[in-house]
């Protein structure tokens, strides 16, 4: 199994570290473990509100889309290791698979509450 951990820029809200396996997003991983990332487009690659800056592991997740692409340069605060997480799956869960998520402050978005 994966080892993901998830930080907050939104220093209220804790760090937690949760396992996934091939085939889970980040945001279903989130949410399954009570952590709130807002996404109105319903996993679709519609909307950038689901947006998050993978901070190491990249490798073990499925490789950006252009679409993908197209949509995070909408999101706030953009930066190189900016991913959907809706479209983040993990592609490799041994041992030593570690993600490392950083949410952003979802307070400048507007999204649905799950």
């Amino acid at each position: 199994m994966a080892i993901v951990k998830f930080t907050f820029e939104d220093k209220n809200i804790p760090a937690q570290e949760v396992k996934g396996m091939v085939g889970d997003n980040i945001l279903d991983l989130a949410e399954d473990n009570g952590m709130h990332i807002n996404s109105n487009c319903g996993m679709v690659c519609a909307c950038s509100t689901c947006h998050v800056y993978i901070e190491s592991g990249e490798e073990h997740l499925t490789e950006i889309s252009d679409k993908e692409e197209d949509f995070i340069d909408r999101a706030l605060d953009p930066r190189i290791e900016s991913r959907l997480s809706c479209q983040c799956k993990i592609e490799e869960d041994n041992e030593d698979t570690v993600i490392e998520v950083l949410v952003p402050d979802q307070s400048r978005i507007i999204g649905h509450e799950h």
